[in-house]
């Protein structure tokens, strides 16, 4: 009889454990995110522009404790990415490959799925990633470059490439005005 009670006891600590995380877990996922993050907003914070032809923009602004992320994507043909991946990062740094890849449960503090994207950090295939910083960048889009940012290109369809761009920002930067619908 002890044994039975010891395990119902057991079983409903891990219940409230694991509901308990599940929803910290979601409640951290979900939290301080500001509305009025617009794709041009995010641009201009990070000194990223965007291409004429690119589609499909979006963006957010996370604010942490500590820090702040900023996160923009962006669709291109795979030749115009190309081109502009070219313009972007210097000659001499190479974008590799995903080489640690992330399980597909994988949580950094600011996700691309709050904008409906999967996280770029779990790709296998086709997929380049570097980070840079300002500081020296004389490329002709590097020029322009705000912030330092992780930068990930992927060609999810033939001939068609998402760009993903993540920036840690330190909180000097005044969130978007909630409600700015550009």
């Amino acid at each position: 009889m002890f044994c039975v009670g010891g395990a119902a006891v057991a079983g409903g600590l891990w219940w409230v454990t694991d509901r308990a995380e599940s929803d910290l877990l979601d409640q951290e996922m979900n939290c301080c995110w500001e509305e009025g993050a617009t794709p041009a907003w995010m641009s201009e914070q990070m000194g990223i522009r965007f291409p004429e032809q690119a589609s499909d923009r979006r963006a957010g602004y996370k604010v942490g404790q500590r820090y702040d992320t900023g996160l923009l994507s962006f669709v291109l043909p795979s030749e115009e990415a190309q081109t502009y991946t070219d313009r972007l990062v210097p000659d001499d740094i190479k974008m590799s490959g995903n080489t640690l890849i992330k399980g597909k449960d994988y949580r950094p503090a600011a996700t691309f799925t709050h904008l409906g994207l999967p996280e770029p950090e779990t790709f296998i295939q086709d997929l380049r990633r570097t980070s840079l910083c300002p500081e020296g960048l004389d490329t002709p889009e590097g020029a322009q470059l705000q912030r330092c940012i992780d930068l990930f290109v992927h060609e999810y369809k033939p001939g068609t490439t998402r760009i993903y761009v993540r920036s840690t920002i330190e909180p000097s930067v005044t969130p978007p005005p909630a409600g700015n619908g550009q």
